[in-house]
């Protein structure tokens, strides 16, 4: 199993301490922690694409190229590039540059994303937005691939043996969907033989595993080997502590905090207690044992072989979150590893000859 780390960059205050920081100190601290992801051991850093209030996580190639930079091992994801909001081109030539300066690091999960205020910023309807995912997604994929192309999209200006540069490092990139409830991105993925990436964070786990379940079904109706469908899943909050019950008191102002804003958004949680939330939510919350068997009780309904994390503190103090990633990665992680299998391919650099170069065609 592989591990990521994720963010939304969400710029609000501290649900804790009420202390909302500047935005390049926000910004500062999503570079801290992907240079700590990578110095802990984790297998991916991912940045969201928001264009609404309480985000400032609209500008994904610009983050990911800095964290580019500042590491060396650590593949780096989009959570998710919202591609029914994108030019498709402008897109695919932000991400081949990325790609090439990451020297191959790059993964994308897409989707169409989901808000309101983003939706009227880029003109984008709900009528209309899946198909606009649909297409650029089919553009893009197209033009990762093809030296030229020759298209007549609906959403964006038509296309005539046009050269869109530069050509990025990995042939091709790997793309992840993005599936939080509706089948639409399911299929897509399974149409194309792409792995599937499940939110898994609002809502208990039955509507989640309807959908994993419906793209296997599809991936195998496709034609596509059942034992190349490889899924990844999401998780509400983390945090592990030696004890269970320490680790349940330290989340508890954290919940707290995220239950005050939730309300303050007119939003009615659907965990309304922190047990609630423990119990049937996705979130990793306890000792070690309960981390794992948690995993695995998901892992059942999902068979999953990626699971993301949250990447920041999100209220704990950040030593004690810290403390908390580092005894994930001691003694979680090498359990995980050991008993649910990597995806179906090499981690690492898509290039020309690789299997799985061959599986996406």
């Amino acid at each position: 199993m592989r591990f990521l780390v994720i963010t939304l960059i969400v710029h609000r205050p501290d649900p804790v301490t009420g202390v909302t920081p500047s935005t390049r100190d926000r910004l500062r601290e999503v570079v801290d922690s992907a240079v700590l992801a990578e110095e802990l051991g984790f297998d991916g850093f991912g940045v969201g694409e928001r264009h609404e209030r309480p985000f400032i996580s609209s500008s994904p190639p610009v983050v990911l190229s800095h964290l580019a930079a500042r590491t060396s091992r650590i593949r780096l994801f989009t959570a998710v590039t919202t591609l029914s909001l994108l030019d498709p081109v402008r897109a695919y030539e932000d991400y081949a540059t990325l790609d090439n300066l990451s020297d191959g690091r790059l993964e994308l999960i897409i989707g169409k994303g989901n808000g309101t205020a983003q939706r009227e910023l880029f003109d984008v309807t709900p009528e209309d937005q899946w198909d606009r995912n649909a297409e650029s997604y089919e553009l893009f994929r197209q033009i990762w691939r093809q030296d030229t192309i020759t298209a007549q999209p609906r959403y964006r200006p038509a296309l005539h043996e046009a050269e869109v540069w530069p050509r990025p490092f990995q042939q091709p990139i790997r793309v992840w969907h993005g599936s939080a409830t509706s089948r639409e991105s399911v299929d897509l993925a399974a149409r194309y033989g792409d792995p599937l990436f499940s939110a898994n964070v609002t809502n208990p786990i039955e509507p989640y595993a309807e959908l994993v379940h419906y793209y296997r079904q599809r991936w195998a109706e496709y034609g596509h080997d059942p034992a190349l469908a490889a899924v990844g899943a999401g998780t509400a909050g983390f945090h592990v502590a030696p004890r269970s019950q320490d680790a349940v008191a330290a989340y508890a102002p954290v919940f707290a905090g995220q239950l005050a804003f939730q309300r303050s958004m007119g939003m009615e949680p659907v965990f309304p207690t922190l047990e609630d939330f423990i119990e049937r939510s996705s979130a990793l919350i306890g000792s070690p044992q309960q981390i794992v068997d948690k995993v695995h009780r998901y892992h059942e309904q999902f068979g999953h072989s990626v699971l993301h994390l949250h990447a920041e503190a999100g209220g704990l103090p950040a030593a004690e979150h810290r403390a908390s990633l580092e005894l994930f990665q001691s003694e979680v992680a090498p359990a995980l590893r050991r008993s649910i299998p990597d995806p179906p391919w090499p981690w690492a650099p898509v290039l020309p000859g690789a299997a799985e170069a061959a599986v996406a065609g």
